[in-house]
């Protein structure tokens, strides 16, 4: 069963959210060390505020590594994490472990939704996620023009535009943005 964690990185402050993706290769017969030295580093780093969630992705096997994945509220919540005594104990503990980074990316804002798992291949530039984005969003905004505003408009302009909003963001993070970049894979990452 795969486990799912987060690890970060340093970003400018202004880029909201921060995706760390970390890839380590453990030496055959350190699986059990180095899982437990990683649910313990994600464990510590899900106590810090902005700390959203984390993942832990086993090895498929052979000589490919091991994923952890913290996801942060902004860059400097994960700053805090990546310079923390805490953290800095865990490293100083790893020793032994035969765990060894191989790879590292870091995600902020679109690139998460173009982020192919196991992959640390960079993100597509910005002028084709902008595409992308707006391919995702034009159906939903056209299905939210004839179907959803017009059965809000006897609430109050906030209270329709929150549901608005909800709706919207739901469709695009679980349908849109999942289905367009997997009909553009090609395109986007050739």
């Amino acid at each position: 069963m795969t486990v799912a964690r987060l690890e970060h990185t340093t970003v400018p402050a202004d880029t909201g959210e921060v995706t760390l993706l970390i890839a380590r290769r453990v030496e055959p017969g350190y699986e059990a060390a180095f899982e437990r030295w990683a649910r313990g580093i994600l464990d510590t780093a899900a106590g810090f505020p902005g700390h959203l969630g984390h993942g832990l992705f086993r090895s498929s096997g052979g000589d490919a590594p091991w994923f952890l994945v913290h996801r942060f509220r902004d860059a400097e919540a994960c700053r805090a994490w990546q310079e923390s005594p805490e953290r800095a104990a865990w490293f100083a503990d790893c020793e032994g472990h035969h765990h060894t980074e191989v790879a590292r990316r870091e995600l902020t804002g679109m690139e998460t939704w173009f982020a192919e798992p196991g992959s640390t291949r960079p993100a597509p530039p910005r002028w084709k996620m902008a595409i992308s984005a707006t391919l995702a969003i034009y159906p939903i905004s056209v299905f939210g023009s004839l179907f959803l505003v017009p059965r809000l408009a006897a609430l109050p302009l906030l209270v329709s535009s929150a549901v608005v909003a909800c709706v919207f963001n739901v469709l695009m993070t679980y349908v849109a943005m999942p289905a367009v970049s997997r009909l553009l894979r090609g395109w986007l990452a050739p």
